[in-house]
């Protein structure tokens, strides 16, 4: 099947007008110019390689959509599934904790119910849209959980493994007072039954402190045995890079500060930030920018984190900052797929995935199609397949 007349965001220019043939699920030819056979007219719309989004914690919130609110877990994977798809992302990472409580999803994140919905969506991977992947979040202050991602882990049922420690007072939270302010806001309680809960998460994670490094050697040790990427979080000091990266960390996620993004570039780790950052210019916490890091060329990915629509007008916006669209585009689709290990997909080349996502060009970029494999899973009626044997369709 052949799809024509599009511009076609390549790793290292922008082919317009060109065409890509897909056989069996791959990208078999690219054109740079049209073809009359073509099944699919893309009328100089955009092709760009299909999203591969390493955080997205978008599940969490289709599971229990309210705290202590619980849909069925078949149904909520589904209709995550489906809004990926209209989103452009081809393969998705769903980020899911292990820790023991959150001031943001109450007791979804507990051990028992992350492990369900890794086991929920493993099992039911071939009947859904796009790639599916599981990116387990621990934290390290938690160190039971360690066992039930090392068994996850030896199971083949984990795909990224990140190291987390949100006691108060550092990475994300450096800023107590703000975070008690916050925990009052989302929990609905008084920033004084706040500040308690506060100074216990303090004391419970220098409680664990003794455990943590033992926990994390053996962590890192299964996952580089069984080939899975590791990333830390939040980093927010060259000194917490530095010990990540020792552990084994190749990815710093979310890095909270401008010295803590330099030293993971320094010491050849990716770093990501979430779409969402990179849209509104501000971190919803008041950390680094996503935005100010890509334009001091010192970012590598975004990820959906919690809003995957965020993903195509952010590659846009960043397009015109510096780079143009191959440099932007490279963020959600190459760099996280060797970031990740991922070596049969990423870019628009023959032998790869045919992982496409069409779009309109700025300043209104509206996601038009998605394929995953090949296969349109998402439309929005602007593209027409043609029938075998009849004429090519024309937008």
């Amino acid at each position: 099947m052949w799809l024509s007349e599009f511009d076609l965001v390549l790793p290292d220019r922008v082919v317009p007008n060109g065409a890509v043939r897909i056989e069996d699920g791959r990208i078999a030819e690219v054109r740079e110019g049209p073809v009359a056979e073509a099944a699919i007219r893309g009328g100089g719309r955009l092709l760009m390689p299909g999203f591969i989004d390493i955080h997205g914690d978008m599940v969490e919130r289709e599971v229990e959509p309210r705290p202590g609110v619980r849909m069925p877990l078949e149904l909520s994977i589904l209709e995550h599934d489906k809004k990926l798809a209209a989103t452009g992302v081809t393969t998705a990472y769903a980020s899911l904790s292990f820790s023991p409580n959150s001031p943001i999803t109450g007791k979804v994140r507990t051990e028992e119910t992350t492990r369900g919905i890794i086991e929920a969506i493993v099992g039911m991977r071939d009947e859904l849209l796009v790639d599916h992947r599981i990116h387990a979040r621990f934290e390290v202050t938690f160190p039971r959980a360690a066992e039930v991602v090392q068994d996850l882990m030896r199971r083949g049922a984990v795909d990224l493994v990140s190291l987390m420690d949100h006691t108060p007072g550092q990475g994300q939270y450096r800023d107590i007072e703000k975070y008690a302010a916050f925990m009052a806001n989302a929990r609905g309680i008084s920033v004084e039954n706040a500040h308690t809960q506060v100074r216990k998460r303090i004391s419970d994670g220098l409680a664990a402190a003794g455990t943590t490094t033992a926990t994390i050697t053996a962590m890192t040790a299964i996952a580089a045995e069984h080939g899975i990427a590791i990333a830390s979080h939040d980093d927010d000091t060259a000194d917490k890079v530095a010990l990540m990266r020792d552990f084994g960390a190749g990815i710093s996620e979310f890095p909270v500060t401008i010295e803590a993004a330099r030293e993971a570039k320094r010491r050849g780790m990716w770093t990501a930030m979430g779409a969402p950052n990179a849209l509104r210019g501000v971190s919803y916490s008041g950390n680094l920018s996503a935005r100010e890091l890509y334009e001091m060329g010192m970012l590598d990915i975004l990820a959906a984190d919690y809003h995957p629509p965020a993903i195509l007008p952010s590659i846009l916006l960043l397009a015109d900052l510096r780079g143009g669209l191959p440099e932007a585009a490279a963020l959600t689709s190459l760099n996280p797929a060797r970031a990740a290990g991922l070596h049969d997909r990423g870019a628009i080349a023959p032998g790869l995935r045919a992982d496409l996502v069409v779009a309109d060009h700025a300043p209104r970029p509206r996601l038009r199609a998605t394929f995953s494999a090949g296969r349109m899973v998402y439309g929005d009626g602007t593209l027409a397949v043609a029938p075998q044997g009849a004429p090519a369709l024309a937008l």
